[in-house]
C-alpha cells in the first residue's frame, strides 16, 4: 500500500463524458454533485480521442485535451467550477495504447511511423515486431476483402503524399510515389491487409483483441514523458487531483509504471483498473492507493445471492437450456472450452509471436532441447489456458513466491496434455520463461562463448537476455487478454444461470458470498488497502447494481422462476437455429434463458403495442441490442466475424414478441411480487457500498433508480433530479425507490465528507455480530466506533421463515446512537431489535452522538 501525498477522496462520481456531455454540462452539474455529498468528480478520458467516441479510451493525441469537450478552457472552467463548489477532479488515463483511427492521420506519431518506418523517431512509441514477417513492414488489416479484390480502390494521390482507400488515407514513404501500383505497396513501410489477417498476421500489440488500438510503450522513460506530458502538467496546476489507470495489466511493468508515476504526481491519490480473480491479491509493491474496485462489487453482490436457492435455479436452467458441460453445463468447463478458442483463434499472432521468441532462447540454450516450434505452441497455450488469474508479474520480486506457485500448478497439468514426455519439456521451458528465470552462471558462459568460441546462433548474448525479458513480459500480456476475452467476454455469455453473477470480477460457478466473508475481506481493506475505490457501477459493468439487485432476487426463489417461464408455454422459447436459410428449426433455450433474465432485470413490461405492428419501445430496443450482444460474444451461434443474419434476425424478433411482448405478464406479475425484495436488495448494495472501507465510485445517475445494460446502454448521457434532493432536504418523505436512494446516498456520503476521520486509514473497521434466529439475514459493522450500518440480506427468505423474530443487534456501548434516515435515538450498549430497527426501511445508518 502507498498512502497518497494529498488526502484521499471522500467519495468520487464518475461522469461519462462524450460529445453530448462535455465540460460545460459537467460544470452545470457540480453544484448539485457537490450537494450530494461526494468530495471529487471522476471523469472519463479527456484527451483528444476518435471524433465521436462515447468512452474517451481511443485517445489519438496526448498532446491535447478534447477539442469535443471543450478543450482545455473547458476543462480549467469545470475544474475551477469544481473547487469553487469544494470539489476536485479525478481523470482517467489511457498508457496502455493509442487508437489505429480512419484517418489514421488523427494519429500524428503512428502517421510519421507508418511513413517512416523503424527510423521514426516515434517508432519507438509503439510495441512493433518489425521482425514478426511481412517484409519488415507494419500489418494494417484494414480492407474490406482480400488484397487481389480491394485494390481497384486504391488511389494515389501524389501531390499529397498519400495512399487513399475509401475514407482511409496512408502516407507514401519518400521517393515511392511515381512507383506502379503492386511496386508502390511492396515499397512502404506498412501492409495493407484483409482485415481478417489480423488475428493470426498482426505484428503490433494490440488492445485485446481490438486491432484498431495499438500497444503504447509507457515502459520507455521517452515515450512515458511524451505521453504523459499534458496530463502530469495539469496535475501540476491543480487541475487534476488525482488519476484512474486503465488497464494497468496491459503493460509490460505495471509496477515500474506505477512508481514512475507516483514519483512524477508526488504521490497523488491513484487507482488501477486491476481485476482480481478468486483470492487473488493486489501486489504490495504496487505505488497507488489501490483498485478501482471490481472486488467489492464481488463481495456486495454474493451477499444478496442465496447459496441454496442459487443451486436450485441452476437445476432449473439445467433442465430449461439442458447444455453441454462445456457450453453452460459446468463453470469451469465452460471457462476452459472459451480460453481454448480464443487463445487458438482470437489470439493466434499473440502466440506465434511467443513462439518465435522462444524457438530462439531454445536455439540458444547450451542443453537444447530439440523443441519444435508445434510443441513450444502447445507448451505455451496449455500454460495459458490454465492460469486461474489475469497475469503473472515476472518483474516483481514481491510477486515470485505466488506467481512461482501458480505457474507450477498449470504446469504439472499442461505436461499432460503431451503423450511424449520428453516433449512435455517444452512446457518446463515456457514455465521457466515466463517466471523470468535465467540460466546460472555456468549456462551463461556456455551462452556466451559457444563451442568454439562464437556468439551463439540466434545473436548476442545481450539479444539472448532480451528475448527472455521479452517472453515473459508477452506472456503476462497475452495472459491478461486470454483471461478478458475468454471469461469476461464469452464464458459470462455462455453461462446465464444467474445474470447478477455474470460481472467484472465475478465468479459465476460460486456467486454467494457469506457475511463472514464479506467482513474478512472488508479488514483486509481496511488495512492493507484503506483508500481504495469501490464500485458497484461502472462503464463497464454488464449490468447495473439495481439489474443486477432485481436478477439476484431470483435466487431466492428459484421455484418461482421455473413456474413463470412454465406459464408461458412455447412463447418461452426463441425458435431461431444456426445454420437454418430461414431462421426456423431447432429452439435455442440458452439465449431463451438470457434474454427472459435480462428482461426481467431491466424491468421492461409486456408491451402490447409493439406486437400490434406499433413502433417497439425503448426497452424491447436496449433488450434487444443487449442480447444480440450477448449471442455474439458468446460466439456458439453467430460472432462478431462471422454473423448469422438469419439467426440474429430470429432472436431480435424472439425478443420482441416474447420478453417484451404480451407473454412477459407472468414475468411482470412476479416483479410486482417480488419489489419489496428487490428494494431491500438495491437500498442494501447502496449502503455497503458507501460505508464500508475504501473511497467509493458512484456512477452517474446511481444515486437515482437505475437500470442500465452492457455498453453502450450504460453509457448514455447522465440523469440528475436536483429538484428531488432539495425537496428531500427540505423534509419531503421519499415517494418511491428513486426518493429513498437519493435519501440515503445523500445521508452517507454527506456523513463521509463531514467526518471523513471514521471512514479514512486511521479508522477501524469491526463487524456488528447480530443474534437470534436470523442472524444470518443481517449484515452490519461499525467504522471508527461512531457509525454503524445495519442491512438486511436475502430479503425474501427472511419473510418465508417467519422474519426476525426476537432476532436483535446489540448497539456498542457509550453515548446515543441516532439513526440518520427517521431520526429515532437508541441508547449505547442495548440490544435493539431487528423488527423494530428495520421496520420501516431493510437497512439503517447509525451515528453515535
Amino acid at each position: 500500500m502507498t498512502q497518497p501525498s494529498s488526502p484521499s477522496p471522500t467519495a468520487t462520481y464518475r461522469l461519462q463524458l462524450q460529445p453530448d456531455f462535455p465540460f460545460a454540462a459537467a460544470e452545470r452539474a457540480v453544484p448539485h454533485l457537490a450537494s450530494l455529498g461526494v468530495s471529487h468528480l471522476h471523469l472519463s478520458p479527456v484527451l483528444e480521442s476518435v471524433p465521436g467516441s462515447t468512452h474517451g479510451y481511443d485517445v489519438v493525441d496526448h498532446s491535447a485535451v478534447r477539442a469535443e469537450l471543450g478543450g482545455e478552457r473547458g476543462l480549467r472552467a469545470l475544474a475551477a467550477t469544481a473547487r469553487a463548489h469544494g470539489l476536485g477532479l479525478v481523470v482517467d488515463i489511457v498508457p496502455n495504447h493509442m487508437s489505429v483511427p480512419e484517418p489514421v492521420a488523427l494519429n500524428g506519431p503512428l502517421w510519421e511511423v507508418l511513413r517512416d518506418g523503424p527510423a521514426s523517431p516515434y517508432a519507438r512509441w509503439f510495441d512493433i515486431d518489425w521482425d514478426g514477417g511481412h517484409g519488415g513492414r507494419l500489418l494494417l488489416p484494414v480492407l474490406h476483402g482480400p488484397l487481389g479484390d480491394e485494390a481497384r480502390h486504391f488511389r494515389v494521390d501524389a501531390e499529397d503524399g498519400v495512399l487513399r482507400y475509401h475514407a482511409h488515407a496512408f502516407p507514401l514513404r519518400p521517393g515511392t510515389e511515381d512507383l506502379p501500383l503492386p511496386r508502390l505497396l511492396v515499397a512502404q513501410w506498412y501492409r495493407l491487409a484483409w482485415w481478417r489477417l489480423g488475428r493470426s498476421e498482426l505484428n503490433y500489440r494490440r488492445f485485446f483483441t481490438i486491432s484498431e488500438l495499438i500497444g503504447v510503450r509507457v515502459e520507455d522513460p521517452e515515450v512515458f514523458a511524451a505521453t504523459h506530458d499534458t496530463a502530469l502538467r495539469l496535475v501540476r496546476d491543480g487541475v487534476i487531483d488525482g488519476l484512474r489507470i486503465d488497464h494497468p495489466d496491459g503493460l509490460v511493468d505495471p509496477s515500474g509504471y506505477l512508481d514512475r508515476l507516483h514519483k512524477a504526481t508526488d504521490g497523488r491519490w491513484t487507482v488501477v483498473e486491476k481485476i482480481l480473480s478468486g483470492d487473488e491479491r493486489l501486489p504490495a509493491s504496487w505505488a497507488c492507493a489501490g483498485t478501482t474496485g471490481y472486488d467489492a462489487l464481488r463481495h456486495i453482490d454474493g451477499l444478496f445471492v442465496c447459496p441454496q436457492g442459487s443451486g436450485r435455479l441452476f437445476s432449473h436452467y439445467r433442465d430449461f437450456v439442458t447444455p453441454l458441460a462445456d457450453e453452460g453445463g459446468d463453470w469451469e468447463e465452460t471457462v476452459r472450452r472459451a480460453a481454448y478458442e480464443v487463445v487458438t483463434h482470437d489470439l493466434a499472432a499473440e502466440v506465434e509471436r511467443l513462439v518465435r521468441t522462444a524457438a530462439r532462447i531454445s536455439a540458444r540454450d547450451p542443453r537444447p532441447g530439440d523443441h519444435a516450434p508445434w510443441a513450444l505452441r502447445q507448451a505455451i497455450r496449455e500454460l495459458l489456458v490454465r492460469l486461474p488469474v489475469y497475469r503473472p508479474y515476472a518483474a516483481d520480486a514481491t510477486q515470485a513466491v505466488p506467481d512461482a506457485a501458480m505457474l507450477g500448478r498449470a504446469a504439472v497439468r499442461a505436461r499432460g496434455a503431451f503423450r511424449v514426455p520428453e516433449e512435455a519439456r517444452a512446457v518446463d521451458l515456457v514455465h521457466d520463461l515466463a517466471l523470468g528465470r535465467r540460466p546460472d552462471e555456468a549456462e551463461r558462459e556456455a551462452q556466451a562463448v559457444g563451442s568454439e568460441g562464437a556468439a551463439p546462433e540466434g545473436g548476442t548474448p545481450e539479444r539472448h537476455e532480451a528475448d527472455r525479458a521479452d517472453f515473459a513480459a508477452r506472456f503476462a500480456q497475452t495472459a491478461s487478454a486470454l483471461r478478458a476475452k475468454s471469461v469476461e467476454d464469452t464464458a459470462f455469455y455462455r453461462y446465464p444461470v444467474l445474470l447478477s453473477a455474470c460481472e467484472v470480477g465475478g465468479d459465476p460457478g460460486e456467486p454467494a458470498r457469506s457475511p463472514a466473508a464479506f467482513h474478512a475481506h472488508c479488514a483486509r481493506i481496511q488495512r492493507d488497502w484503506p483508500a481504495t475505490a469501490t464500485v458497484l457501477s461502472t462503464h463497464d459493468t454488464k449490468r447495473s447494481a439495481d439489474v443486477r439487485a432485481r436478477i439476484a432476487v431470483l435466487s431466492e426463489c428459484p421455484d418461482r422462476w421455473r413456474d413463470a417461464l412454465g406459464a408461458m408455454g412455447e412463447a418461452a422459447v426463441c425458435g431461431a437455429a444456426a445454420g437454418s436459410m430461414d431462421g426456423a428449426g431447432p429452439a435455442d433455450p440458452m439465449v431463451s434463458w438470457l434474454a427472459w433474465q435480462t428482461a426481467f432485470g431491466l424491468g421492461v413490461p409486456a408491451e402490447e403495442p409493439a406486437a400490434m405492428g406499433a413502433p417497439p419501445g425503448d426497452g424491447w430496443g436496449r433488450v434487444a441490442d443487449a442480447v444480440l450482444k450477448s449471442v455474439r460474444e458468446a460466439g456458439l451461434r453467430t460472432s462478431w466475424t462471422e454473423r448469422n443474419a438469419d439467426y440474429e434476425e430470429a432472436v431480435a424478433e424472439f425478443v420482441l414478441g416474447g420478453p417484451c411482448g404480451p407473454p412477459a405478464a407472468p414475468l411482470a406479475a412476479l416483479g410486482e411480487e417480488l419489489a419489496p425484495f428487490i428494494r431491500a436488495n438495491v437500498l442494501g448494495a447502496t449502503l455497503l457500498h458507501l460505508t464500508m472501507p475504501g473511497v467509493p465510485d458512484l456512477y452517474q445517475g446511481t444515486e437515482l433508480g437505475y437500470a442500465a445494460l452492457v455498453d453502450p446502454d450504460n453509457r448514455r448521457p447522465a440523469r440528475f433530479r436536483p429538484e428531488l434532493l432539495a425537496e428531500l432536504d427540505g423534509g419531503a418523505a421519499p415517494r418511491d425507490l428513486d426518493g429513498e436512494k437519493l435519501r440515503l446516498t445523500a445521508a452517507a456520503l454527506r456523513l463521509r465528507r463531514e467526518h471523513p476521520e471514521w471512514f479514512g486509514a486511521a479508522a477501524d473497521y469491526e463487524p456488528a455480530e447480530a443474534e437470534g434466529p436470523a442472524a444470518e439475514h443481517c449484515v452490519a459493522f461499525c467504522r471508527g466506533g461512531r457509525v454503524l450500518t445495519a442491512v438486511t440480506r436475502l430479503s425474501l427468505r427472511l419473510v418465508e421463515t417467519g422474519g426476525w423474530w426476537d432476532t436483535g443487534l446489540r448497539l456498542p456501548s457509550g453515548g446515543t446512537w441516532r439513526e440518520l434516515l427517521s431520526g429515532r435515538e437508541l441508547p449505547g450498549g442495548a440490544v435493539v431489535g431487528l423488527s423494530e430497527l428495520l421496520e420501516e426501511s431493510p437497512v439503517a445508518l447509525l451515528v453515535r452522538e
